[in-house]
């Protein structure tokens, strides 16, 4: 349909972009995942358990996809560089299947309730929450950075938390974990601008998902929704590159 006198003509739709997601299994990241399909994306989806996954009831709307469509691999976001289930080999595979990479978004994270006062022997938590939360985005970053460059037009969305932005409460490892994953994306902005990659990091408040079961203070339905975040993350992908946000917050409730 054409444009009204004196209106410019519409933009064509965004291409499909090869997107690699992490933590497809549930949740944010199979919101997001399933979002993504549906718009014709091509969507390499990192989970610790495909088998398991395949086999759930609930992700048949992801599975059913097929495999010019979806790669489902396993991937520890704990995982080292060169481990089976670490990034390397899960980049290789999304780029053998489909040439390259256009877009990262990164769902895989842990919670902490571990305060400043931790007790004797919850060093191992701290250091793990970092690891998950900090060094797996890092790790499968810099894995797939070099076909985000030859992208040309790369995006790394992360899903950061408003806890990385300020801490409430007392929760010393997860919001130290979150503060230093935002730095990284403002390092990731900075080194791919010139490259074309832009990187937005996704802050949101509560979100309806297993990681806030706990919470009593706020009623579930009044919580963000995994599919609103899908939503905005479909949005940013689509974002010409002079207009790519480097910071989305989502908040479910006022904060001063």
């Amino acid at each position: 349909m054409s444009a009204s006198p004196g209106q410019p003509e519409p933009a064509d739709a965004p291409s499909p972009r090869t997107v690699l997601v992490s933590g497809a299994s549930r949740g944010i990241g199979r919101a997001i995942a399933e979002r993504l399909l549906a718009e014709g994306h091509r969507v390499s989806a990192g989970v610790r358990d495909p088998a398991g996954l395949q086999a759930e009831t609930g992700a048949a709307a992801l599975c059913r996809q097929a495999p010019d469509r979806l790669l489902i691999h396993p991937y520890e976001a704990s995982a080292g560089d060169a481990a089976p289930r670490g990034p390397r080999a899960w980049v290789e595979a999304t780029a053998e299947r489909w040439g390259g990479i256009d877009a990262l978004v990164h769902c895989a994270g842990v919670f902490s309730r571990v305060g400043l006062q931790y007790a004797d022997g919850e060093e191992e938590e701290i250091g793990r929450v970092l690891d998950v939360n900090l060094m797996g985005p890092w790790r499968l970053s810099r894995a797939a950075w070099p076909l985000l460059a030859a992208s040309g037009d790369g995006r790394v969305l992360t899903l950061v938390s408003m806890s990385g932005k300020r801490v409430k409460g007392r929760l010393a490892a997860y919001g130290a974990s979150k503060f230093a994953l935002l730095a990284l994306c403002q390092t990731m902005r900075n080194e791919g601008w010139d490259n074309g990659i832009r990187v937005t990091a996704i802050c949101p408040s509560w979100v309806n998902t297993a990681m806030a079961a706990a919470v009593t203070a706020i009623p579930r339905q009044a919580m963000t929704q995994p599919q609103d975040l899908a939503a905005s993350v479909s949005h940013l992908l689509a974002l010409p590159a002079a207009a790519v946000p480097f910071e989305f917050s989502v908040n479910c409730q006022l904060e001063a």
